[in-house]
């Protein structure tokens, strides 16, 4: 990592700019310090034989299926031990937002909107993922979105 520090005697207040070349969880953590938030904690994943960490910047979606939850990453789809509404109340404040009774979405991976349905939005996530967000959650989505 290389830290510059630069003067300058126009400035009225400090300011930090964080250059990275892709999110990752040192960043995410260096910038949550820096902000006096709490860090994040990464997720504990699990597959058939071993549990991993995830980072937070690093998950797309979780959602139910077959009576459990599952969260998806750029590089595979892992088990997870929460409940979607327990998952929910962990995550308020951020950017992952319920967009279904069944799934909850981080804003910060979508890639595209198509809101030219009747009363749905249709996302696409990184890497190709669709997810339809509900009637129901339209307008919590548009305000989480400045739409």
């Amino acid at each position: 990592m290389k830290v510059e520090v630069q003067i300058d005697p126009n400035l009225d207040e400090l300011v930090v700019i964080l250059r990275v070349p892709g999110p990752t969880e040192e960043a995410e953590a260096l910038a949550a310090r820096l902000r006096g938030e709490p860090v994040p904690q990464p997720f504990t994943v699990y597959t058939e034989r071993e549990a991993l960490r995830v980072s937070r910047s690093m998950v797309l979606r979780f959602f139910a299926e077959d009576k459990g939850v599952l969260c998806q990453t750029g590089t595979g789809v892992f088990t997870v031990r929460q409940r979607l509404y327990e998952l929910e109340e962990a995550l308020a404040g951020t950017k992952f937002v319920r967009v279904s009774n069944s799934e909850i979405v981080n804003l910060d991976r979508v890639a595209g909107l198509d809101l030219t349905l009747a009363g749905t939005i249709k996302m696409t996530l990184e890497g190709g993922t669709v997810c339809w967000v509900s009637r129901r959650y339209v307008k919590k989505i548009k305000s989480a979105l400045g739409l």
